[in-house]
């Protein structure tokens, strides 16, 4: 059993066998959490303003509903810093465990939720409770799978072995459009009534499959060897604020180049789409399931790349091309031509796709072992609350301007800012006792 491994005299077949049951963790288990979280994306654009805000003009409904979307952005911070203070203290392992729970039960409970008609405002307020619950659980969620994946790794693969969190991202975005986009084929007119519950009701079964997984994932022979020697961290949260305060503020700028054009190209994309295109919703959903399949494919090969050459250069390609097509996205869906727009949502998710890839051995590079769960999750997710605003702003100032171009000078003022970000990024000390480690 994963408990029973004697870290000290471990074999080589032993640590691959481990680190594969890590990367396995991380894939299945990370992306069942980041199904529900992008779950409730989807249904922010699509249902969401009809249901539980159905007396505002749908200009305002929209905004409210992507409003909810933003509460678990803001709640991913306060999560990375609760979970990854038990991570750095008690285990990634068992930390990992209780963020799935909460992610999975919180959609669960999402789907079982009554509507505006039925409960009134209190179910609005419901509603919100439970995406902060899901927000804080998937604050804890990334950070805690970037550190046992790459933790577990060899110095030559630790790029790809994080980007086994990263493509958990599109993998999740895949599940949670397909899930949506059959179950509108199959409930018809029926699903803004009840159809639009099934795919939160199915996460209950999604956490059961990542439960029995992780539970057979054993603690890096990192952690375990620090908790041997007792020299695991007190307050790590407080410690990593203190001691690492500059490449805390690099790895919140360093991350928007993924996180906003991620946001602007699938979840804004569906609510351009279908609300000021007035595009089918279902080919925009099916749309997004090649998008995902792109950015995989796109994620791996960069992680792949940034451990044969250099991460700082995959990064910058992949910021530059997001920076390429920032006005051409707009464009080519503004002509509302099926083949245009597919082609449109693809491309712009390349440069995303790229940055992802060696973002999270990037990070996890920058804090040592005793406070890097802390330091992780804190600087990707308090990056992920600037992220989270994407959809809301892009919506104001479209409404604003009626013009997509304010939205592509924020898509390019963001990627300089990363660029500049993770230019500032040195090797450090922690980076080269990880190396020793592996």
């Amino acid at each position: 059993m994963a408990n029973e491994l004697n870290y000290d005299n471990m074999t080589e077949e032993q640590r691959k066998k481990q680190a594969k049951k890590a990367a396995l963790a991380s894939i299945v288990g990370t992306s069942i959490e980041w199904y529900d979280f992008f779950l409730y994306g989807t249904m922010a654009a699509l249902v969401f303003p009809k249901l539980f805000f159905p007396e505002s003009d749908p200009y305002i409904g929209l905004i409210q509903s992507f409003a909810t979307l933003f509460i678990g952005f803001l709640a991913r911070p306060l999560g990375a810093a609760f979970f990854g203070s038990y991570g750095d203290r008690i285990g990634r392992k068992a930390t990992l465990v209780t963020t799935l729970l909460l992610m999975g039960i919180s959609s669960t409970l999402i789907g079982l939720l009554p509507t505006y008609e039925n409960a009134g405002i209190i179910v609005s307020i419901m509603l919100v409770f439970l995406r902060f619950c899901q927000g804080f659980g998937a604050g804890g969620e990334w950070g805690g799978s970037v550190v046992l994946s790459v933790e577990w790794s060899s110095k030559k693969s630790r790029g790809l072995m994080g980007s086994m969190t990263q493509i958990a991202s599109p993998i999740a975005l895949l599940l949670s459009s397909g899930v949506v986009s059959l179950t509108i084929f199959l409930t018809g007119d029926n699903f803004y009534t009840w159809g639009w519950r099934i795919p939160f009701l199915i996460s209950i079964v999604l956490v059961g499959i990542g439960f029995i997984i992780r539970r057979g994932v054993a603690d890096s022979p990192q952690f375990t060897k620090m908790k041997k020697e007792n020299r695991l961290a007190n307050k790590p949260v407080i410690e990593v604020i203190k001691k690492y305060p500059k490449a805390l503020f690099l790895v919140i700028l360093s991350s928007l180049a993924q996180g906003i054009p991620f946001y602007v190209f699938t979840t804004f994309a569906i609510s351009y789409g279908t609300e000021y295109l007035q595009l089918d919703k279902q080919f925009l959903t099916n749309t997004i399931l090649l998008v995902a399949i792109v950015e995989i494919i796109v994620i791996l090969y960069a992680a792949h790349l940034s451990d044969k050459y250099n991460r700082k250069v995959v990064f910058y390609i992949g910021s530059l091309l997001t920076i390429l097509v920032a006005f051409p996205f707009f464009w080519l869906m503004d002509t509302k031509i099926t083949i245009l727009v597919i082609v449109a949502m693809c491309v712009s998710i390349l440069g995303a796709g790229a940055v992802y890839g060696p973002l999270a051995a990037m990070i996890a590079e920058c804090f040592p072992a005793n406070l890097r769960y802390s330091g992780t999750s804190l600087g990707y997710q308090l990056s992920a609350a600037i992220q989270g605003v994407s959809p809301l702003l892009c919506v104001y100032l479209l409404n604003t301007f009626s013009s997509s171009v304010p939205i592509s000078i924020y898509l390019i003022v963001a990627c300089l800012i990363s660029i500049v970000a993770v230019s500032m990024l040195g090797k450090n000390s922690n980076q080269i006792d990880m190396d020793k480690a592996s």
